[in-house]
């Protein structure tokens, strides 16, 4: 149905003593067992293979001169009288001998960064290999493995004698440039100087001319930063960092991946790079990006790819990659100790949002404490019911003094229940669950299949339609539309109306009543007017009658980074009215809420990878071991610690799955564990048994 779509495989090939390949397997997608989880799912790296896979095989077919050239001087003999090649044995190439060398030379001109292991480019195997062979084969026959690679050595080797003439009549032509040059400044300096020193009305004391004279001399004479070397043509010359990191290993032109770790307090870095070689540019992330950019730092590993492009053809090449790893520390945590506060904040001062609010950690009372620690706490019957977040602290007035681990959310005067896996499991057999909207929804959802399965067996950054079929051993279906599709020209991107009717379609048959479900959400995409043309599609559809869950909207795009848009300070403050009124509007047309909001918008900072500082979440790799033991503490007075940190902290129901072995993925984040908890306590609204606690 797409004319320009394809479908990503992956072939494990073997070569045996035949030149023909064996096809040992084939994998779904982008696999590469030798790969980290990040390098695989990093879409740069995956454009660059793709691009240079496609330029190998792509390569412009017209193009023989550098194949005749290299013939010639391989064999010192040209085409003779009946047309045909010649080799040094006096036997004719075949045709397809001729073919599979103009095959091998355009392949070596669109390399790109792959690197080429058959025939070895090292001299010493060349040398030994053809001894060998001319033993083993003296009649060099093509079928021959050993044959193939000696042909393709001695063609290597003239290519790269070529190339290398080509490159130093290069420099030469540039070296005379700049002595023509030279000459010209040499030239006019004395003229000017000698006019200057004529003038009757310069009046310039000695030592001022020569400091002038000095600037000139220094700028006649300073080296170029960059070099002509060929050996300089896949290097950067420097890498610079602000605020400053210190690199691990420290820079090396010839080493290509560092890490560095940066403070909590440090949410973005600004990095750029300077090329080693004069006919080549540095560009970050993409081929076409620029030289210098401001980065998010995420909590965790962050990744910044510098490419390196030979602007010397016609069409950049990329011709190596640096790869830099940042690693941004948690915010510091101090464990406790028996005498502490309790403290709780909606805002941080460092972006205050409501100005009504206070900001920062605030001492709770005596009185809220008693309150919240009751045995019996109502839930909560709204997903938007008002809150904070509360943190054990040795002082309200440093968060440096705060156990960090054991914040939790508490909403104001009752609890949302967690539901033990049994109880989840009940309350979605039978239900076909739609979810549409950005990133952020998509981690609610992989965070639901991985509560309801006990495991998360696949996960993909999916950018159109995807239906689980294989959710609570079947008897649950799961649908996801990614919107908006902001990648695509404005004319062409697909409507919001026109994503949810296509969703619905892929999703049915749907019943009319609240076994389908349908949630709504992104970061700050969503407004009222697409609530309105929810009513309407679902009305049209005939299912005015499920139930809808809209998730409000996050903090995000509040750092100045490059390459997206980046709200000010009062555009993030005019999110809160923005948030009340989706909020508002959908209430009264009778759906449910999330309010994510109100959630983010006091931990903005502990947002995870991806430019928007959006994300309150991320799918790993499943690494029990790297689990931290569950903590265990009581307070110095007559309160206990589960008391204050209920449901939302570290329930056994939520926990267990964490740790399951047999689970290839996780998705890990608190603050989004703590919205899709609330988001399963509005499914299973009328259909839930309370977890007794």
């Amino acid at each position: 149905r797409c004319s320009q779509c394809f479908q990503m495989l992956t072939f494990d090939i073997g070569f045996g003593m035949s030149i023909h390949p064996v096809v040992l397997e084939v994998h779904e997608n982008f696999d590469f067992q030798d790969l980290n989880e990040s390098t695989i799912q990093d879409q740069t790296f995956k454009e660059l293979i793709f691009e240079d896979t496609f330029k190998i095989l792509l390569s412009n077919l017209s193009s023989t001169s550098s194949f005749i050239e290299a013939l010639q001087k391989m064999y010192g003999s040209i085409m003779n009288k009946d047309g045909m090649y010649h080799r040094e044995d006096e036997q004719c190439f075949s045709l397809e001998e001729i073919n599979s060398m103009i095959t091998f030379i355009k392949e070596l001109k669109s390399l790109g960064q792959f690197e080429l292991l058959f025939p070895s480019a090292a001299p010493k195997i060349q040398t030994l290999l053809r001894d060998l062979y001319h033993m083993v084969d003296p009649m060099r026959r093509l079928g021959s493995v050993l044959t193939l690679h000696w042909l393709l050595s001695s063609l290597l080797e003239q290519f790269q004698f070529m190339t290398k003439e080509a490159h130093t009549n290069l420099l030469e032509c540039k070296r005379n440039s700049r002595n023509s040059s030279q000459t010209i400044i040499n030239w006019l300096q004395p003229r000017q100087s000698s006019q200057e020193n004529r003038s009757p009305k310069q009046n310039v004391p000695s030592d001022s001319r020569k400091n002038h004279e000095a600037f000139h001399y220094s700028r006649k004479t300073k080296e170029p930063q960059c070099s002509y070397d060929k050996d300089t043509l896949s290097h950067i010359r420097q890498i610079f960092t602000s605020p400053q990191l210190d690199l691990n290993p420290q820079f090396n032109p010839k080493i290509k991946e560092y890490y560095a770790e940066a403070p909590f307090d440090m949410v973005t870095v600004k990095i750029g790079a300077e090329p080693s070689n004069c006919q080549c540019q540095v560009h970050l992330d993409d081929k076409k990006g620029p030289s210098t950019a401001t980065y998010p730092l995420g909590l965790g590993l962050n990744k910044v790819i510098i490419l390196v492009t030979d602007d010397s053809q016609p069409s950049p090449q990329v011709v190596s990659s640096y790869k830099i790893t940042i690693y941004r520390e948690d915010r510091p945590s101090l464990p406790l100790f028996d005498d502490y506060m309790m403290c709780g904040f909606v805002q941080d001062c460092g972006s205050k949002i409501h100005p009504e609010e206070s900001c920062g950690l605030q001492p709770l009372s005596h009185e809220y404490l008693s309150a919240i620690s009751q045995t019996v706490l109502k839930t909560c019957e709204a997903g938007d019911t008002k809150g904070q977040w509360i943190v054990p602290c040795l002082s309200c007035s440093d968060n440096r003094t705060c156990d960090w681990r054991e914040i939790t959310w508490q909403p104001h005067g009752c609890r949302y229940s967690v539901l033990a896996k049994p109880e989840l499991q009940r309350c979605v057999e039978g239900r076909r669950i739609l979810f549409i909207g950005d990133s952020t929804n998509r981690g609610m959802m992989y965070y639901l299949i991985e509560r309801v399965n006990k495991t998360l067996q696949e996960w993909q950054k999916t950018h159109d339609v995807k239906c689980y079929h294989n959710i609570n051993e079947g008897k649950t279906f799961i649908s996801y539309s990614y919107y908006p599709q902001f990648w695509m020209n404005a004319n062409r991107r697909p409507t919001f109306e026109k994503a949810l009717e296509q969703l619905l379609q892929r999703s049915r048959p749907l019943e009319n009543t609240d076994q389908t479900v349908l949630i709504v959400g992104g970061v700050q995409w969503l407004n009222s007017n697409h609530l309105q043309i929810i009513q309407k599609v679902l009305n049209r559809e005939n299912l005015s009658n499920i139930l809808v869950i809209i998730k409000s909207i996050g903090m995000g795009f509040h750092l100045p980074v490059d390459g997206i848009h980046s709200l000010s300070q009062a555009q993030v403050q005019n999110l809160w009215n923005e948030n009340l009124i989706i909020l508002d509007t959908a209430k009264n047309l009778g759906y449910e809420v999330v309010d994510t909001f109100v959630i983010t918008m006091g931990r903005y900072k502990e947002f995870l990878q991806g430019k928007c500082g959006c994300h309150f979440h991320e799918v790993v790799k499943s690494n029990p071991s790297e689990e931290r033991p569950h903590i265990t503490m009581t307070l110095s007075r007559h309160y206990t610690l589960g008391k204050y940190f209920g449901s939302q902290s570290k329930p056994s129901q939520v926990q267990d799955y964490e740790t399951n072995s047999q689970s290839p993925y996780h998705v890990r984040g608190p603050i989004n564990q703590v919205y899709s908890e609330i988001l399963l306590s509005r499914l299973c609204a009328s259909k839930r048994e309370l977890v007794s606690t």
